[in-house]
């Protein structure tokens, strides 16, 4: 009997996770401005048959100069456009998906349904969308706003973004272009539906001017934890992605979101939760070890202090070697990180210097320092203990992670069964193993010829 496979994302921002990966000698500092370095990046995952590479993103420099002098050491400033990056690497490829965050607060829903729509037909059926709020008052000022909008503002908004985004993209159907050029008709009349959506938000009158997507919609993403954001992905979305490094909390998020599927008449095998993983893997642990340490001393301890600066305030008047403080909940700018962070402080017993490099080394994600046996065994505990379907991987550089994960940990992964040959498709839909969604619009005319028939 065949085992039950994981699935397996890369995400490849600012060329590696960590803090301090521009300041390693193998990795090149400028990397997150340079297209060939994506793209050698894309095809070596491509190669090693990931389902996804993933571009976080933020609309702006998300960091206060806390304390003095933080931000110019800081590689959080220039980067290059995700959907524009995606749509270069999508001819460059052939099967891998190709994932962006776009935001529910400074875009409007006709832009986004158009953009991801046509990064869907151009990649041929391989666009996910992750569905974000934003967080900083550094994105609102670029967009003619003192601050951001309230937190339950934004979430009731991107619940609206998205219902109508998901509408346009049921705008045509599937068979809807004749292209009969005898009879000069272009389209079917009675398969366009314009959606004419009037909201608290939006007003929208469609249709979308891009056809349907060869994968039914491009894949909808999540990675809030709050209620609001886990009933968006409850009724929408295809994939959320987790950041959890303790496994009963992992397994408690993992049920709670797969319990509230079936009131919006859905399977808990239709959304798939991705676990942030961080491998540091070497031939021996010791070698592992090595690099873990070598990573460490990259952080600029006016970094390490910028980093917590959004969930704890300024920290800088406090001694590095003393305990972490609560944060005050009611100023933060990220409750569920700073929750989070506290938390993980709390458990472990560790000092201000020792919490910014556990982040540094993107704690906020599952870390494992070891050999190819080491990570694998993780990857298939919390696997078969309910935690996670699939894994998004981290690195904490780029590009020697990725090649460290494909030389050492996937031909141990392959070994045990537990991740794929090859691809079983050509959309990422397909290769994730999720359902073809029905545009509502053939799920309103069933139910009535159903009304009807009885």
């Amino acid at each position: 009997m065949s085992k039950k496979q994981m699935k397996l994302g890369l995400s490849m921002r600012y060329m590696g996770y960590h803090v301090g990966s521009w300041r390693h000698p193998d990795v090149p500092a400028d990397g997150s401005s340079l297209f060939q370095s994506f793209l050698d990046v894309v095809q070596t995952a491509e190669r090693a048959k990931f389902d996804m590479v993933f571009l976080a993103d933020g609309i702006g420099v998300r960091l206060d100069d806390k304390p003095k002098g933080s931000m110019a050491r800081s590689r959080h400033n220039v980067e290059l456009e995700p959907l524009t990056l995606l749509s270069a690497l999508a001819p460059m490829t052939r099967n891998i998906g190709l994932v962006a965050t776009a935001s529910t607060t400074y875009n409007e829903p006709y832009h986004i349904a158009r953009k991801y729509g046509s990064l869907d037909q151009i990649s041929g059926g391989r666009a996910a969308w992750n569905v974000v709020t934003s967080w900083s008052d550094q994105e609102a000022w670029n967009f003619s706003m003192s601050k951001q909008l309230e937190y339950d503002t934004r979430y009731e908004r991107a619940h609206e973004f998205v219902e109508v985004v998901t509408g346009l993209w049921d705008s045509w159907d599937e068979d809807a272009f004749l292209l009969d050029k005898e009879s000069g008709v272009f389209y079917d009349e009675e398969k366009m539906h314009v959606l004419n959506h009037v909201g608290k938000h939006f007003s929208v009158r469609g249709p979308l001017t891009v056809r349907r997507s060869p994968q039914g919609r491009p894949i909808l993403v999540q990675a809030g934890v709050s209620e609001a954001g886990q009933q968006i992905a409850a009724e929408y979305c295809d994939m959320v992605f987790m950041a959890k490094n303790d496994l009963k909390s992992a397994q408690d998020y993992y049920a709670s979101l797969k319990d509230r599927l079936e009131r919006f008449g859905r399977k808990k095998t239709d959304l798939l939760m991705m676990l942030g993983l961080t491998p540091i893997v070497g031939r021996s642990r010791e070698e592992a070890q090595e690099k873990y340490e070598e990573l460490e001393s990259l952080i600029d301890p006016i970094v390490g202090l910028s980093m917590l600066y959004r969930s704890f305030g300024d920290l800088s008047h406090l001694p590095l070697d003393g305990p972490v403080p609560k944060p005050d909940f009611d100023k933060v700018g990220l409750k569920s990180s700073a929750q989070m962070y506290y938390d993980l402080a709390q458990k472990q017993g560790l000092t201000i210097r020792q919490l910014y490099k556990k982040i540094g080394m993107a704690q906020e994600h599952k870390t494992v320092v070891g050999t190819a046996v080491d990570v694998v065994d993780e990857m298939e505990s919390w696997f078969e203990q309910g935690a996670a379907d699939g894994f998004n991987i981290t690195p904490s550089l780029l590009p020697h992670g990725i090649d460290d994960f494909v030389d050492l940990v996937l031909p141990e992964l392959r070994k045990r069964g537990r991740f794929r040959d090859d691809y079983e498709g050509r959309t990422l839909r397909e290769n994730l193993g999720l359902p073809l969604p029905a545009s509502r619009y053939e799920t309103a005319k069933a139910a009535s010829d159903k009304r009807l028939a009885s």
